[in-house]
C-alpha cells in the first residue's frame, strides 16, 4: 500500500555549464545571509553600528566552516583513513560532513579576533547573533535532504522521508526525517531565544547561551533517532554525550553569569547609537555632561583663581603689618619738637631773652 512520504532529490547538484551548483552549499550560504541579516537587525537595536555584525563575520564564518569540518573528521576519522578510502575526500566539503560542536568552537574564535580588533565585548555580539545563528543551522539542515542522509530510524508516518540513494550503505526505504525534526526544532530555539531576550533583558552572553542549552536538548532526542554509523560510548553516540556535557556548560555560565553580571550591557560598541534608536537622547546626555564637566572646570579654575588672589593679599597685608613699626618710628624721629603741644595744665615756659632782660634791670636798680 503506498503511504504519503517526502521524497528525496533525485540530483543534490546540478550543472550550469561547467559550474556545479550544490544544494547542500546554497543552504550553507542562504543560512550564513540569514544570520547576519538578522544579527544586524538585533545589533542595531542594541546600540551597535550598522555592518558591525558583517565585518566580525568575516573572521567567524571561515573559522567557522574549517571547525565544523575538523569536527566531522576527526570523530568519522574512518570515512576518509581507512582501507579503500581516499583522504582527499576529507577537503570536500560539499559533499556533507560539518559538525556544529566545532562550528561554534572554532567560529568562537574567530567571533573573538574580529571583535578584539574592534574594541566590542564578544558576549555582546554573541547574543545578538544567537537567533540567526540557529535559524542558519534550520536551514542548513536542508542541505541533508538534498545529499539524503542524517535520517533516521525505519518508519510508515506520513511524514516519512523517501531514500532513493543506495550509495555509501544505505538502504532506500522511509526513514525519520530527523533533519527535518533538527530544523524545526531550530526555528523554535530562534524564536525562544528572541522572546527570552525581551522578556528579561539578557545579556553579557546569557542569550546566546540560552540558544546553546536549548539547542542541546533537541540534539539530544534527535540524535538518538539516527541509524548512522556514529561511535558509542557507554551505549550512546558520541554527539548526545557532546550534548549533555555542552548543556550542563551553558547552563552553569547563565546562572554564574547573572549573578556576577546581571542586567544587559548599557554600551556594546564605541561610538555607537543607542539602544532602540535613543541615539539623540544619549548625545543630549553626553552634551549635558560635558558641559557640566566644562563648567565644575571653570569652578574650578576660577576657586583656584580666587584663592591664590586671596593667598597673596595676606601675604602682602602681612609685609605691611611687618613694616608699620618702622615706618612709624622713623615719622616720630623726623617730626620737630614745637610739633609736640604743651598739656593745658603746665606754665607757658618764657623766652631766656626777657629773663636776662629782667635780671639787668634789677642789677640797675640796686646801684642807684
Amino acid at each position: 500500500m503506498d503511504i504519503a512520504y517526502i521524497p528525496s532529490p533525485s540530483h543534490g547538484v546540478v550543472h550550469l555549464g561547467p559550474i556545479p551548483l550544490r544544494g547542500y552549499a546554497f543552504c550553507i550560504i542562504i543560512g550564513v545571509f540569514v544570520a547576519v541579516w538578522l544579527g544586524n537587525k538585533r545589533w542595531i537595536a542594541r546600540g551597535g553600528r550598522p555592518g558591525t555584525v558583517a565585518d566580525i563575520a568575516v573572521w567567524a564564518v571561515p573559522f567557522g566552516l574549517v571547525g565544523g569540518r575538523l569536527y566531522h573528521v576527526i570523530t568519522d576519522y574512518e570515512l576518509y583513513f581507512s582501507d579503500g578510502r581516499d583522504w582527499v575526500d576529507a577537503f570536500k566539503v560539499w559533499q556533507g560532513g560539518l559538525g556544529i560542536w566545532g562550528a561554534i568552537a572554532l567560529g568562537a574564535v574567530g567571533a573573538w579576533i574580529g571583535c578584539r580588533r574592534r574594541g566590542i565585548p564578544l558576549p555582546a555580539w554573541a547574543d545578538a547573533l544567537a537567533p540567526g545563528i540557529v535559524f542558519a543551522q534550520a536551514i542548513g539542515r536542508w542541505g541533508n535532504w538534498f545529499n539524503q542522509e542524517l535520517y533516521g530510524k525505519a518508519t510508515n508516518v506520513p511524514w516519512a522521508l523517501h531514500i532513493t540513494s543506495s550509495t555509501d550503505g544505505r538502504v532506500p526505504g522511509y526513514y525519520h526525517p530527523t533533519f527535518l525534526y533538527e530544523s524545526l526544532w531550530c526555528i523554535g530555539v530562534g524564536f525562544l531565544v528572541i522572546w527570552a531576550d525581551r522578556r528579561f533583558t539578557l545579556g553579557h552572553g546569557r542569550a546566546f547561551a540560552l540558544y546553546v542549552a536549548a539547542y542541546c536538548v533537541g540534539r539530544g532526542w534527535i540524535e538518538y533517532m539516527r541509524v548512522d554509523d556514529a561511535h558509542h560510548i557507554l551505549g550512546l553516540r558520541l554527539n548526545d554525550w557532546t550534548a549533555m556535557v555542552v548543556f550542563l556548560l551553558a547552563v552553569i555560565y547563565i546562572v554564574v553569569s547573572a549573578r556576577l553580571r546581571p542586567g544587559r550591557e548599557e554600551v556594546v560598541e564605541p561610538d555607537g547609537d543607542t539602544p532602540d534608536g535613543d541615539a539623540v537622547a544619549l548625545d543630549k546626555k553626553s552634551d549635558t555632561k560635558s558641559d557640566t564637566k566644562s563648567d565644575s572646570k571653570a569652578d574650578d579654575e576660577a576657586a583656584e583663581t580666587t584663592d591664590k588672589k586671596s593667598d597673596g593679599k595676606k601675604s602682602d597685608g602681612k609685609k605691611l603689618d611687618d613694616k608699620k613699626p618702622d615706618a612709624k618710628t622713623d615719622s616720630e624721629s623726623d617730626e620737630p619738637a614745637q610739633s609736640v603741644e604743651p598739656a593745658e595744665s603746665e606754665e607757658p615756659v618764657e623766652p631766656e631773652e626777657s629773663v636776662e632782660a629782667a635780671r639787668g634791670e634789677a642789677e640797675s636798680a640796686k646801684k642807684v
